[in-house]
């Protein structure tokens, strides 16, 4: 039950329940920094989840993304990491294109590289207004590789610039973990 996976859009199964995600995440950061693994922002807030609250503790961002879509790597993917009071994790991936400039994460990189705690005013921009998601159980992608954690795929991506790409990939370039076996588990669907 590892992670990330490639997730084949011909298996994957609709939700019979409700599945909504709705956000409401800080744009006071209490810290942005590069941990040696990834540039990870220390932020707070709620995700509610299919009627379920889980407490936002970091995100992070990965180059090449980790998940792929048959078989399609993105240029960068984040990684919200959420975690309910009973000690259960949901991590909520977004894919990045490259288009446009993302205020968001350029905000983020600019944190990095000059030290400062200022706010995401533009935390909005690094998602997507439509929410629909691949979800399935799976892993950390990073050590201790916990099992049984909840992945929120979502599946319209978000432009960054090629600047931004580049001005990540001087961090990292290849912070993704390989792809891992299906093994028999199942891919949920919704659609907003």
């Amino acid at each position: 039950m590892q992670s990330p996976i490639d997730i084949p859009s011909s298996l994957v199964e609709k939700m019979a329940d409700g599945g909504a995600i709705q956000l409401d995440y800080s744009r006071k950061i209490s810290e942005a920094k590069n941990n040696g693994h990834s540039i990870q922002v220390t932020d707070s807030g709620t995700a509610t989840i299919n009627h379920r609250r889980f407490a936002l503790t970091q995100f992070h961002f990965h180059a090449q993304s980790e998940h792929t879509i048959d078989g399609k790597y993105y240029p960068l993917e984040a990684h919200f990491v959420n975690q309910a009071q009973d000690g259960r994790l949901a991590v909520i991936g977004v894919f990045f294109t490259e288009g446009a400039e993302n205020k968001g994460f350029q905000e983020v990189l600019e944190d990095v590289s000059d030290g400062k705690k200022t706010e995401i005013i533009d935390i909005e921009s690094v998602f997507p207004e439509n929410k629909s998601y691949y979800h399935y159980l799976g892993s950390l992608t990073t050590p201790p590789l916990t099992e049984n954690v909840e992945w929120y795929i979502l599946k319209t991506p978000v432009d960054v610039s090629k600047k931004q790409i580049e001005m990540f990939e001087e961090y990292y370039a290849h912070n993704n973990r390989n792809s891992q076996s299906l093994n028999d588990r199942v891919i949920l669907e919704h659609d907003e």
